[in-house]
């Protein structure tokens, strides 16, 4: 049914609330916001997926893949109360205020080297340059949310005009992790982890600088040098990866780790609550090692190409604290390194500037909808929620397949 048309609505008269999905990874960012919009019958909200070089994958982020979700040529041609993005391809089409949100820690990468930008500029913040913010000389978001009041001071330098419209909410993922730390020893027992056994994590963002394009030197030692009585390996591939090469040619690439009973997740699963279960994250300079500095995990440094990374960003200072992989020696040596000089200290100054705003995304955010769509906030507080366990959620949806009509 066309969203323009309500003649066979029940309920009539609602704010809509257009939530926009670029990838896999940006639709996993907005899930976090879909409880501030429940239980609220003056709202009613609709999904598309906007065009993007990793559309793949993106519609399992998708919480209504069937009553809600719109074609994207529809939804520009629609007016919408407000409208929710963690992407900024196409957004400028949209006939709706616009929130856009980060979709990753710390402001960390830099532009693309492949990006359009005028000849012998230096390289932008991703997210943050005036070709994100930007369309003919307007700022593009209504509201720019930020994570951290640092991302102010950057945003000053990137993209200054868009500074009337940012506002520091804090950081969802942040927020979740921090609530589900003491269900670790839930979570390491639904990942199949034995009394004494330890779990370490290898995380991979995506790209020519990320620990996947080096899977090559690093499996055989991860599947040689840990032995499976005393380590669970789980392997974390970043959701552009699969997009970029296929699911398919992904888990083709891996079989042989989960033939030798590595833990491979898969990209639609979450994984905040492994990176919660593990011993040690063996990561690169994407976002999942930057949050390894909330759990008592250690961490071991794969790869960081420093030419990428925005000098000063908390993964830059990650990169000068965590002890890096050697090729050199054995891995349980380096783990136990990793493990016995842990630097408590460092890594909590390192996670303190994710967020400025621990514990209030929920809060904030909510306040921020509410103010663009022209309603009173619900009066009952938020509340952020605990991750579910793993497998969790894909037993309740075969519990609930055969619900009410």
């Amino acid at each position: 049914m066309s969203v323009e048309s309500g003649q066979w609505l029940t309920l009539t008269g609602c704010k809509r609330v257009l939530v926009v999905v670029h990838t896999e990874v940006y639709g996993q960012r907005l899930r976090d916001l879909l409880s501030l919009l429940e239980s609220d019958l003056r709202i009613q909200v609709a999904f598309t997926m906007a065009p993007h070089a990793f559309n793949q994958g993106a519609e399992r982020s998708l919480p209504d893949r069937l009553g809600s979700v719109i074609p994207w040529e529809e939804a520009v041609r629609t007016d919408f109360d407000l409208a929710l993005a963690a992407g900024a391809q196409g957004t400028e089409r949209l006939r709706a205020p616009l929130i856009r949100l980060p979709h990753g820690a710390g402001h960390m990468k830099l532009s693309r080297l492949d990006d359009d930008r005028d000849p012998g500029a230096p390289r932008t913040v991703g997210g943050l340059g005036r070709r994100y913010l930007m369309r003919n000389g307007t700022v593009v978001p209504r509201v720019l949310a930020l994570a951290h009041r640092e991302d102010l001071d950057v945003l000053a330098h990137t993209c200054p005009e868009a500074l009337p419209a940012a506002e520091v909410v804090g950081d969802a993922a942040h927020d979740r992790i921090m609530a589900s730390l003491p269900l670790r020893s839930r979570y390491r027992r639904a990942l199949g982890l034995r009394p004494g056994q330890k779990l370490v994590l290898v995380s991979s963002t995506w790209g020519r600088g990320s620990s996947f394009n080096r899977l090559d030197a690093l499996l055989p030692r991860l599947l040689a040098e840990l032995p499976r009585r005393e380590y669970r390996i789980a392997v974390t591939v970043h959701p552009n990866v699969w997009s970029g090469h296929g699911d398919w040619q992904v888990r083709a690439w891996l079989a042989v780790l989960r033939r030798r009973g590595v833990l491979v997740i898969p990209p639609q699963a979450d994984w905040r609550a492994p990176l919660i279960a593990a011993d040690w994250v063996m990561g690169d300079h994407g976002s999942v090692t930057l949050y390894a500095t909330l759990t008592p995990a250690a961490i071991l440094l794969t790869r960081f190409p420093e030419a990428d990374v925005r000098p000063g960003s908390p993964g830059a200072e990650l990169a000068r604290t965590a002890p890096a992989l050697s090729p050199a020696h054995p891995l349980s040596q380096q783990l136990a390194y990793a493990a016995a000089e842990y630097p408590a200290a460092e890594y909590a100054r390192i996670a303190a500037r994710i967020s400025s705003e621990p514990g209030r995304f929920h809060r904030n955010m909510r306040r921020v909808i509410y103010r663009l769509l022209g309603l009173g906030e619900p009066a009952y507080p938020t509340m952020t929620r605990p991750l579910p366990t793993p497998g969790a959620r894909r037993a309740r949806g075969r519990r609930s397949a055969g619900g009410a009509s």
